[in-house]
C-alpha cells in the first residue's frame, strides 16, 4: 500500500518513541502479548517455558544498540570485493565473538568484475557528455563519499553507439508493441525504465533483439518527485539519483553454476554463462531527460508517458548516444567474498539448524539495503546469546549469518548452500531472511506457507514500538483485514534474495519480514545513515522490533519438541493454485480435467496434514521420548524436500522447487507450480502433461512423509481424518 509522506522527526519525538520502546517487557504483559497456553509443536511444560524465554528474548534488542551498529556499518561504501566490505566482515565477526558465539568466516573466490570507467554521450544538435555520478546533498556528508561507478553489475565491457530507442520498461510485451509499430532496436541503444521486471531481464531482452547497449533509469513517476518530496526534503529519489544493481540472470558465481566455488572447482567459460554481452548502464532521471528531450520518431503508445516534464517519444532519431564501460575482468576479475557465521550450538540436537541471515554487501553506504538486515541479525544474536550465557541454550543450533555479494546475484549465500548442501538437506530446519528489514513503520511478511502461522503467532507477542498495540494488530489494520476469519496476505517465496538457495534450491522452509515505508533511495548513494535516521526509521525503533521478531522466531523453531510446520495451511494454500492451472489449460483449448489428479493429490496432502496435526497435539499432551521426536522431525523435514526435483526446472536446473520460482520472463514476480505453468504458457501440451505428473508425484511423496511422521509418533496409518 502507499503510505503518506512522513515528516522529519524532532529529537523530542524520537526520545518519546525510544521511551515507548524501552517499555517492551511491560507491554508484553500489559497489552495481552502472552502466547496461548499451548504452542504448536510443544508439550504443555515446554510451551510454558518457551513462552517465558520468548518474552525475555523480545526484551533484549534495543534501538540504541541497533543505531550504533548501523552508524558503523553504513559509515563507508561496502561493495562486494572491496576493502570496505572486508571492514564490515571484521566488525560483524568481532561483535559475534563478544557475544560468545562460535564464529567462522567462509571465503569464496568468485567472478566479480568491477567497473573502472563509465562514460556516456548524447549526439544531436549538440554533443553532451552526461555527468554520471550522484551529486552530494546538503546536510548528509555520506553522500559525498566515493561511489561505485554508475555501471550495472556484470555489464559487458566495451563501447556501444547508435540511435536511441525508448522501450518503456523493456518488458517482452513492450517489445511486442514496438514490433506492431514497426520499430526495431537492432543496432540501436535502448533506454528502459526501472520497474515491473528484474533489470537482468531488461538486459536479456534488449540483447536478444539486437540492441548494442542499454541505459536504465528510474522515472520520477515511480519513486521520485511525483510520489513525494525528494531527499533531503523528503524520502523520495532526487532526479540525480541512480539505481545500481546486477543484470546477471542467475544465482551464485557465474563460473561455477550449481556447485561451490571452492579451490580446484572447474570454471566454465564466460561465454557459456548468462552474463550480458552488451554494456548496461544505470543513469539518473535527470540524464534520461537529456536523452529524451530531443527524441522524436514514433509517438509513444498509450501508457508509456512517464513523469519527466516533457512529451516522451519512442524514436529512433534524431538522437544518437554512446556509452563506454571498462572493468577489471582481464586483470582482477576474480575476487574474494566473505560470509560470516556465528553459531549457538544446540544443547540437544546440535546437527539440526535454524538460520537467520542477511546480506552484508551494498552498492554504497547501504543503510536500508542491507545494513538494516545485518543489524537485525546482530540484535537477534545479542538476545539469544544473552540467554545462552546464563545457561538457556537452544535445543537446536542457531546460525546467525551475513552473506556477501547478494547484490551481484545471491552469490555468497548460494555458494554456501552449494558447499554445505548435504548438511543442510539433512538438518536444515528453517531459514529466516532479513533483507531491508526496516525503512518505515508498515509491517509485511512472507515465506513458505508452512511457517506463516508461526510468524503470525510471534508477531502477536511483539509490541509495536509506536504504542499502537502489537505488531500483528497494526498489521491487520494497515492491510484492512477486518474479517476475523481472514489473515493479512503474505508474500510467496519466488526468489530475489538469500532465501532462494535454502528454499527454491533445497526445499528448506523459510520466512521473512520487515517494516517499509515511502522510499526512493534504493541502490543509490543516498541510502545513508542520515536518510534512515531522518526518514526511514528515526530512532531505529523498527530495527529493534524486526530483531525482536527474529529472536523469538529463531528460538521457537530451535526449541520446539516437534517442528511447528503448518502443513494444513500449506495444503490449503496449494489448493488455491489449482484453479489457475485449470484456467490455463482451458485457455490453451486443452482438457481442463488434466488438473484433476493434481487437485486430488493436494487434497490427500491436506487430509494427511490434518491427521498429523491431531496426532501431534494428542501425543504432546505428555512428554515424548527423544527417539520419537527425532524420527518424527526427520520425516517432517522431508516434506518440502519432497516437493523439489533434483533435475530442477526445464532450462533452470538450479531451481528445484516445483512449488514456487521467480517468473523466468520477469525475474521479480513469483510463479506457483512453475514447471506446469511455464509449459502451459509456452503452449507445450506434452510438457504440461509431464510436469503435471511430476507435480502429482511430488505431492504424493510429501503426503507419504507426513504419514511417516504420524506413524513415528505411534499413530497408525489409515486413522480417520481429525483423530489421533
Amino acid at each position: 500500500m502507499t503510505l503518506p509522506r512522513r515528516l522529519p522527526v524532532a529529537p523530542a519525538r524520537v526520545a518519546a518513541a525510544l521511551l515507548v520502546s524501552a517499555t517492551v517487557s511491560v507491554a508484553l504483559h500489559a497489552q495481552g502479548g502472552a502466547p496461548p497456553d499451548r504452542l504448536p509443536g510443544f508439550s504443555p511444560a515446554t510451551s510454558r517455558a518457551q513462552a517465558q524465554l520468548e518474552r525475555e528474548a523480545i526484551g533484549v534488542p534495543t534501538p540504541t544498540r541497533a543505531q550504533a551498529h548501523a552508524k558503523v556499518l553504513s559509515s563507508m561504501p561496502h561493495v562486494a570485493g572491496t576493502d570496505g566490505q572486508a571492514r564490515t566482515r571484521d566488525y560483524v565477526i568481532d561483535a559475534m565473538k563478544r557475544m560468545g558465539l562460535e564464529t567462522e568466516v567462509r571465503a569464496y573466490d568468485v567472478f566479480l568484475p568491477h567497473a573502472t570507467t563509465a562514460r556516456a554521450w548524447r549526439f544531436g544538435r549538440d554533443t553532451v557528455e552526461l555527468s554520471l555520478p550522484e551529486p552530494p546533498v546538503p546536510g548528509d556528508s555520506a553522500t559525498a563519499m566515493a561511489q561505485y561507478l554508475t555501471v550495472n553489475g556484470f555489464s559487458a565491457a566495451g563501447t556501444a553507439e547508435g540511435e536511441l530507442v525508448f522501450v518503456n520498461f523493456g518488458l517482452i510485451e513492450d517489445y511486442a508493441v514496438l514490433d506492431s509499430l514497426g520499430v526495431s532496436v537492432r543496432g540501436k541503444v535502448v533506454l528502459a525504465r526501472y520497474g515491473r521486471s528484474f533489470r537482468g531481464i531488461k538486459a536479456r531482452e534488449a540483447e536478444k533483439r539486437g540492441a548494442v547497449g542499454l541505459f536504465i533509469y528510474t522515472d520520477p513517476l515511480d519513486d521520485g518527485f511525483v510520489r513525494g518530496d525528494v531527499y533531503p526534503e523528503g524520502p523520495m529519489r532526487p532526479t540525480t539519483g541512480v539505481q545500481r544493481g546486477s543484470v546477471f540472470n542467475g544465482q551464485g558465481d557465474p563460473l561455477t553454476p550449481g556447485y561451490a566455488s571452492v579451490p580446484g572447482a572447474p570454471r566454465v567459460p564466460l561465454e557459456q554463462t548468462a552474463v550480458p554481452r552488451i554494456p548496461v548502464m544505470p543513469i539518473s532521471a535527470k540524464n534520461a531527460e537529456i536523452l529524451l528531450r530531443d527524441l522524436r520518431g514514433t509517438d509513444i503508445p498509450a501508457g508509456w508517458q512517464g513523469g519527466l516534464p516533457l512529451r516522451y517519444h519512442v524514436g529512433p532519431g534524431p538522437v544518437r548516444v554512446k556509452l563506454t564501460v571498462e572493468d577489471d575482468r582481464a586483470t582482477t576479475g576474480t575476487k574474494t567474498i566473505w560470509n560470516t557465521l556465528g553459531t549457538l550450538r544446540g544443547s540437544e540436537f546440535p546437527d539440526e539448524y535454524v538460520y537467520i541471515g542477511a546480506h552484508r554487501d551494498g552498492w554504497g553506504a547501504g543503510a536500508a539495503d542491507n545494513v538494516s538486515g545485518t543489524v537485525t541479525v546482530l540484535e537477534a544474536a545479542e538476545a539469544l546469546s544473552a540467554l545462552a550465557r546464563r545457561g538457556e541454550r537452544p535445543r537446536r543450533s542457531i546460525v546467525f549469518a551475513t552473506w556477501d555479494a547478494e547484490e551481484w546475484g545471491l552469490i555468497g549465500s548460494t555458494e554456501y548452500v552449494e558447499d554445505d548442501s548435504l548438511k543442510l538437506l539433512k538438518g536444515g530446519v528453517a531459514y529466516l531472511n532479513q533483507d531491508v528489514s526496516a525503512q518505515g513503520p508498515s509491517f509485511g511478511a512472507g515465506g513458505s506457507p508452512s511457517l506463516r502461522s508461526t510468524l503470525r503467532s510471534v508477531v502477536r507477542q511483539v509490541p509495536d514500538p509506536q504504542g499502537r498495540g502489537m505488531v500483528y494488530d497494526v498489521w491487520r489494520r494497515n492491510t484492512g483485514t477486518t474479517n476475523p476469519d481472514a489473515e493479512p496476505a503474505m508474500g510467496d517465496p519466488g526468489g530475489g534474495s538469500d532465501f532462494a538457495g535454502f528454499y527454491n534450491h533445497l526445499g528448506i522452509p523459510h520466512a521473512d519480514w520487515g517494516f517499509g515505508g515511502p522510499s526512493g533511495t534504493y541502490h543509490s548513494a543516498y541510502d545513508t545513515f542520515e536518510w534512515m535516521n531522518t526518514w526511514g526509521d528515526p530512532g531505529f525503533l523498527f530495527h529493534a522490533t524486526a530483531a525482536r521478531i527474529g529472536a523469538a522466531m529463531a528460538l521457537r523453531l530451535a526449541n520446539a519438541d516437534l517442528h511447528p510446520y503448518d502443513y494444513v495451511e500449506y495444503a490449503r494454500t496449494m489448493q488455491r493454485y489449482v484453479p489457475l492451472v485449470t484456467r490455463g489449460l482451458a485457455r490453451q483449448g486443452w482438457d481442463s480435467t488434466l488438473a484433476q489428479p493434481l487437485a486430488e493429490a493436494i487434497d490427500g496432502m491436506a487430509d494427511a496434514a490434518t491427521r498429523f496435526t491431531a496426532a501431534r497435539d494428542a501425543r504432546l499432551a505428555t512428554p515424548l521420548p527423544k527417539t520419537v521426536r527425532e524420527r518424527t522431525n526427520a520425516s517432517l523435514r522431508r516434506v518440502e524436500r519432497d516437493l523439489t526435483r533434483p533435475s530442477g526446472l526445464l532450462g533452470r536446473p538450479w531451481w528445484r522447487s516445483l512449488i514456487y520460482a521467480a517468473d523466468v520472463d520477469n525475474g521479480y514476480a513469483t510463479m506457483s507450480f512453475p514447471g506446469v505453468n511455464e509449459a502451459v504458457r509456452s503452449g507445450d501440451a506434452a510438457r504440461a502433461r509431464t510436469e503435471l505428473a511430476d507435480l502429482v508425484a511430488a505431492f504424493t511423496r510429501a503426503t507419504a512423509s507426513l504419514e511417516a511422521a504420524r506413524e513415528a509418533l505411534g499413530a497408525p496409518t489409515g486413522t480417520p481424518s481429525g483423530t489421533p
